[in-house]
């Protein structure tokens, strides 16, 4: 058996991203690790063994990896803890079915489960209740169709209030106090603009205009992170992960690499941890089979790697802080709640 920090050493240099050598000579990585290790967990979707999509735990340095859905004849994505961290919302698929990182939440049944994967249920059919997600009472969710943003009981089933989407398109996302969605929107002259909007009174100001997407919240509910392609860059361009506060003031790289895409943004239930994917290819590589993970403190940022030469010339204020390496996956999720130990 590996110790922690003896398994992080192992899945860092498994990983490519730094060599085995290179993680012998620098040790912050697992300091790093040993500092989240007991921090919660960390659940994503990933290819099992069979080839299809399951749902996955670990702790968030990498250990105590294991398969909570384990289910060959279908496939799971899109993993979200509830506010409390007691309950899971996700979508299952059928097997053989491509994963759309644009449209992933249009797809399969929306399914709730026990926080370990146990007593899953379907909520709905197939393709009802698009773009589902939790509110912070856990009693409600917020789904997002051509008509609105619907909130309803998912118990019941019945909806209880609706809002215009104001444009909103994917990626709708309640904040932890209840006041605000945040999403993707065309509104205000630019597609794919982040947005914020007040959950009662629909009121929408932008946050960020042009290539943005996978918006999500801090967890004071006054700040978003999420991933945005400069305009400028050569080429095709490549996607940093950013902040801002919710009325598009303070914007703010947290971290980046030329050649690089950074998607699926999560901050850590206290503050202090930034989650994300890092690939190659555009969209986090749900079509395939995902891309590694990986973890680094906020107040590390902004942070870039490699040699990003142009990168650096933009943001000649980064730091240099770890990043711990992470196995392959796709939408991670981060909760304190205490989930236990598999026996």
């Amino acid at each position: 058996m590996f110790s922690r920090i003896g398994l992080t050493a192992f899945l860092v240099a498994a990983a490519g991203g730094v060599h085995a050598a290179e993680a012998k000579r620098d040790p912050r990585p697992a300091a790093l690790a040993e500092e989240i290790a007991e921090r919660g967990w960390i659940v994503y979707g990933a290819r099992s063994e069979a080839g299809d999509w399951d749902l996955f735990l670990m702790r968030p340095d990498g250990s105590n990896i294991r398969n909570i859905t384990n289910t060959p004849e279908i496939s799971e994505a899109a993993p979200r803890f509830s506010f409390d961290g007691k309950q899971l919302l996700y979508r299952a698929l059928e097997k053989d079915a491509q994963i759309d990182h644009d449209q992933y939440g249009l797809q399969g049944r929306v399914m709730i489960a026990d926080a370990d994967g146990k007593h899953a249920r379907a909520i709905g059919e197939d393709r009802e209740f698009p773009w589902a997600c939790w509110s912070p009472d856990g009693v409600h969710i917020s789904c997002l169709t051509p008509k609105g943003i619907h909130i309803i009981n998912y118990s019941t089933g019945k909806e209880v209030r609706k809002l215009p989407r104001e444009g909103m398109y994917q990626q709708v996302f309640w904040s932890a106090d209840g006041l605000w969605f945040c999403g993707v929107t065309n509104k205000f002259g630019e597609s794919w603009t982040v947005a914020r909007m007040h959950s009662v009174t629909g009121k929408i100001n932008p946050v960020n205009e042009f290539q943005n997407c996978t918006p999500d919240w801090f967890p004071d509910s006054k700040r978003l992170i999420f991933s945005h392609r400069p305009d400028g860059q050569e080429g095709y361009g490549w996607t940093q992960l950013w902040m801002a506060d919710g009325d598009g003031s303070n914007k703010k790289l947290i971290y980046g690499e030329d050649g690089y895409h950074i998607y699926g943004g999560a901050v850590s239930p206290d503050g202090k941890y930034v989650l994300f994917t890092k690939g190659k290819a555009d969209g986090g590589q749900s079509e395939k089979s995902g891309a590694p993970m990986g973890v680094m403190r906020l107040a590390d940022a902004p942070l870039i790697t490699g040699e990003s030469q142009a990168l650096r010339k933009l943001h000649p204020d980064t730091k240099d802080g770890p990043i711990l390496e992470l196995p392959v996956g796709w939408e991670p999720h981060w909760t304190m709640h205490d989930i236990g130990e598999d026996k």
